[in-house]
C-alpha cells in the first residue's frame, strides 16, 4: 500500500533514485570501502583485504533484504550493513568498519547523496535561467502596468518584470555553489570526533577517505557532522522554492479573468479545467508549485531543531532527517522543473496589457506629470497636490485624468495639450527598464557559457 504522495504522485525518477533506499545502502557501502582503502594505503590492513571489501561493496553482494534481516535481530541499521558486508568478504570481513562509528558512515554517505542532489538541482536552475532569459529578452519592450498594493502604479515592461525573476534565480545558483563547501562534508573521526579508535593516523585516514569520495572534512566533529550544515541546506532550498511560489503567485494573479495578461499553457483538445465548469482554464501548475513550496518550508523548523542535540549527540535528529532530506530534495526538483515548464509555455497577452493600461484613464501617468511640472518651475509639493487632487476628481467623476489636468489653470499655463500628450504616453515612461533587462540577460548568458578548463 502506497501512503506518501512522493511514491505515487510527485517526484522525478532521477532525484528519487538518489535518495532511494537502495542508493542509501550503496553509498554507505562505498564509504565502508573507502575507509578500508585508506587503512590499506597507510599500512593498517592488508591491501588484499581492502581490495576484497571494495569488490563486495555493492548491491549484488549486499542486498537490502539481507540488511533488513540482520537489523531485525540487532536493532541497529549501520551494524546490519557492517555485518552484511563482512559476511561477504571472508577473512577480509574482520577489517570492515575498523575504527569507525555509525555516523562516520551515515553522515558521509548522506553528504554523497546531497552532493549528487545538488548537481541535479543546479541543472534545473540552469534550464530555468535559460528560459527566463529568453522571455525577458523577447519582452524587453512589452509595455504593461506595474502594480503596488494590488493597485495600478506606473508603466513597466514585462521583460523587466521577468528580469527580476531571472536575477533572483541566478542568485540561487550562486547560493548552491557557495553552500557546497559547507554541506558536502563527511567525517571519519570515530565515536565523539576525537579519532581515538582510528589510531595515530586518523587525520590522514579522514583526509584520504574524503578526497576519495570527493567531499570536504568536518574539522571539529562531535559524533556527527554538525547540523548547522543541514539547516543551511534546507533553508536555502526552501528559499529557492519560495521564489518559485512568488513567480507562480504573480502568474496566477496576472491570469485572473479580469486581468488576463499572461496564462499557463492549456491543451484545448484534451485538458480539463473543471469537472463542472467546462469553460475553466485554471493555473493549476502554478497553484501546485505554491502548495508544494509550503511543504518544503515546513521542513525548515525540524532542520533547525536538529541542530540542538545533547552533548556530543543524541538520536532525535535521525528519524527527522529520514523525512527531511529526501522530501526537500525531491520536492525542490519537482518545483523547479514545473516552474520551468510554466515559463516555457507561458502565453503573453500584450494587447490585454495595453488594454489594462488604457483602462486607467491616464491615472498611471500622475508621476511623470508631477515631475514635468517641477521641471517647469513649480514646487514639488505644489505639483504633487495638483496632480493628487486632479486624479481624485477624475476617478470620482469617471473622467480622464488628462481632461481634469487641462482644466487646471496652473497646469495649462505651464504645459500645452501636445506636451501633456507626450508626457502622458506610457511608452515614454519606462525609464531604463529595457536596458536593465539587457544587462540581466547578458549576465545570464555569460553564466550559461561553459567555463574554460
Amino acid at each position: 500500500m502506497l501512503l506518501c504522495p512522493l511514491d505515487y504522485r510527485y517526484g522525478r525518477k532521477e532525484i528519487k533514485n538518489i535518495f532511494s533506499e537502495e542508493n542509501r545502502l550503496l553509498t554507505q557501502l562505498k564509504v565502508e570501502a573507502a575507509l578500508s582503502r585508506a587503512h590499506a594505503k597507510l599500512g593498517n590492513i592488508p591491501a588484499a583485504a581492502a581490495k576484497e571489501i571494495t569488490k563486495k561493496a555493492n548491491l549484488r553482494s549486499v542486498s537490502n533484504d539481507r540488511v533488513k534481516e540482520i537489523e531485525a535481530e540487532t536493532k541497529h541499521d549501520v551494524m546490519a550493513v557492517v555485518k552484511a558486508l563482512s559476511e561477504q568478504c571472508g577473512d577480509a570481513g574482520r577489517y570492515v568498519h575498523l575504527g569507525a562509528t555509525s555516523n562516520d558512515i551515515i553522515d558521509t554517505a548522506s553528504a554523497m547523496q546531497i552532493m549528487e542532489g545538488l548537481d541535479l538541482l543546479d541543472k534545473d536552475l540552469d534550464k530555468l535561467i535559460a528560459t527566463l532569459a529568453g522571455i525577458a529578452e523577447r519582452h524587453r519592450n512589452t509595455l504593461m502596468v506595474g502594480r503596488t498594493h494590488g493597485q495600478f502604479a506606473i508603466p513597466t515592461t514585462f521583460g523587466f518584470k521577468v528580469a527580476g525573476f531571472l536575477s533572483e534565480v541566478m542568485r540561487h545558483k550562486e547560493r548552491l555553489a557557495e553552500m557546497r563547501k559547507r554541506v558536502c562534508v563527511g567525517k571519519m573521526s570515530g565515536a565523539i570526533g576525537t579519532g581515538a579508535a582510528l589510531g595515530p593516523k586518523v587525520l590522514e585516514i579522514q583526509d584520504i577517505v574524503m578526497e576519495d569520495l570527493g567531499l570536504g572534512v568536518e574539522e571539529a566533529a562531535t559524533q556527527i557532522v554538525c547540523r548547522d550544515r543541514y539547516a543551511e541546506l534546507v533553508s536555502t532550498l526552501s528559499i529557492i522554492c519560495t521564489s518559485c511560489e512568488r513567480y507562480s503567485t504573480e502568474i496566477r494573479n496576472l491570469q485572473r479573468s479580469e486581468i488576463m495578461e499572461v496564462a499557463e499553457a492549456f491543451d484545448v483538445k484534451k485538458q480539463v479545467g473543471s469537472s463542472t465548469m467546462a469553460q475553466k482554464r485554471n493555473p493549476v501548475i502554478s497553484e501546485n508549485i505554491c502548495g508544494l513550496s509550503r511543504i518544503v518550508r515546513a521542513f525548515v523548523t525540524p532542520a533547525l531543531e536538529d541542530m540542538v542535540l545533547w552533548h556530543e549527540r543524541d538520536l532525535t535528529n535521525s528519524s527527522a532527517e529520514r523525512f527531511i532530506l529526501p522530501h526537500v530534495f525531491v520536492l525542490t526538483d519537482e518545483i523547479l522543473v514545473k516552474m520551468e515548464q510554466v515559463f516555457a509555455g507561458l502565453v503573453v497577452y500584450d494587447k490585454n496589457m495595453l488594454r489594462n493600461i488604457e483602462s486607467a484613464n491616464g491615472l498611471i501617468m500622475a508621476e511623470p506629470v508631477m515631475i514635468t511640472l517641477v521641471s517647469k518651475g513649480m514646487g514639488r509639493q505644489d505639483a504633487h497636490e495638483i496632480v493628487r487632487s486632479s486624479s481624485m476628481k477624475a476617478e470620482d467623476q469617471g473622467r480622464s485624468f488628462k481632461e481634469m489636468l487641462l482644466k487646471d489653470k496652473q497646469v495649462s499655463k505651464l504645459m500645452t495639450k501636445a506636451e501633456l500628450d507626450k508626457v502622458m504616453d506610457p511608452h515614454n515612461y519606462v525609464g531604463k527598464a529595457p536596458e536593465l533587462t539587457d544587462k540581466v540577460v547578458a549576465r545570464a548568458k555569460k553564466m550559461a557559457k561553459p567555463k574554460k578548463k
